[in-house]
């Protein structure tokens, strides 16, 4: 079994959950459970290829779904902070309605359904990246090179999420926002405020999630690409209890369990089974979760 085919592909299966789930730990932090990452992370997807087919730039896909996303995130603000509308409703709204968009736009634009080849190879790539000072590195160099650019740019952001989080007045008042709304406000400051500037967050998060679905190896898109890769992310964040690195660690734990699925079909196991792995190890990383919380009522009940 070729143990760096599938570390690398832990990582590179691994970078879309992790970028929705830092998205929607934003959005716990402050109160809401944004379930609607799935559909962000799908328009992300149909916008960044369409941004790169339009523009010729895989930085024109990326504005275009950054762009995208934070239309997106402003429209779940309205209906779930401005609105009061039911979190829940609205996201599984948001889902369908991303599911119905990409799949209407797709035949609209270009004419074709099902998967989308550009012309001549007109959608161009996020670039992939390695530092030639760890070629000689035997197994470090093999895992860490030859990865497109946001796979990188997601564990920064888990540092830079974690910092902003935990260390700084911002993150402060955004966890004020969703644990003490009313001490917030009697500082003067807006817990509806920072409840928009978390589901901003989110929708550019995810959006890009979704960019790096399908400009970051394979220059299409699919209709629903996402494969249920959102719901995926907020398992990772009830399981990691919406902090950066946990978070991370539980979607590397899904990578790894995607890519195990796909070194294993080199072993003549059929792909019809290994494709319901990732889905097998979300089940089980929830049951642990409800384990882990009955374990703690236990033990404040016996105390």
């Amino acid at each position: 079994m070729d143990v760096i085919f599938i570390l690398q592909n832990t990582l590179r299966t691994a970078t879309p959950v992790i970028l929705a789930a830092l998205g929607c730990l934003m959005t716990n932090h402050v109160g809401m459970m944004n379930i609607g990452v799935d559909g962000m992370m799908l328009i992300g997807a149909f916008s960044a290829v369409m941004g790169s087919w339009v523009g010729g730039s895989w930085l024109m896909g990326l504005a275009f779904a950054l762009g995208f996303g934070l239309l997106l995130g402003l429209l779940y603000g309205v209906f779930v902070i401005k609105l009061r509308s039911d979190e829940f409703i609205i996201g599984v709204a948001l889902n369908i309605f991303a599911g119905g968009v990409t799949t209407f736009l797709l035949r609209a634009i270009t004419g074709q359904s099902g998967t989308f080849h550009a012309p001549g190879g007109d959608v161009s790539t996020i670039p992939q990246l390695s530092a030639p000072f760890l070629d000689n590195v035997p197994v470090l160099g093999q895992l860490l090179n030859n990865h497109t650019l946001l796979v990188y740019v997601s564990w920064v952001l888990v540092i830079l999420c974690w910092v902003l989080i935990y260390r700084t007045p911002f993150g402060f008042a955004l966890r004020a926002a969703g644990e003490h709304p009313k001490s917030l406000r009697s500082v003067g400051k807006s817990p509806e405020g920072m409840q928009f500037i978390a589901s901003l967050m989110c929708g550019m998060l995810a959006a890009l999630a979704g960019a790096h679905l399908s400009l970051g190896y394979l220059s299409t898109f699919s209709e629903n690409m996402t494969n249920s890769r959102g719901f995926i992310a907020v398992a990772c964040v009830i399981f990691g209890r919406s902090n950066p690195p946990m978070v991370f660690l539980a979607a590397l734990l899904f990578g790894f369990i995607d890519a195990l699925g796909m070194q294993l079909q080199d072993y003549g196991i059929s792909s019809a089974l290994t494709s319901i792995f990732p889905y097998v190890g979300t089940v089980l990383m929830m049951i642990l979760v409800v384990l882990r919380s009955r374990a703690k009522s236990r033990r404040k009940a016996s105390a």
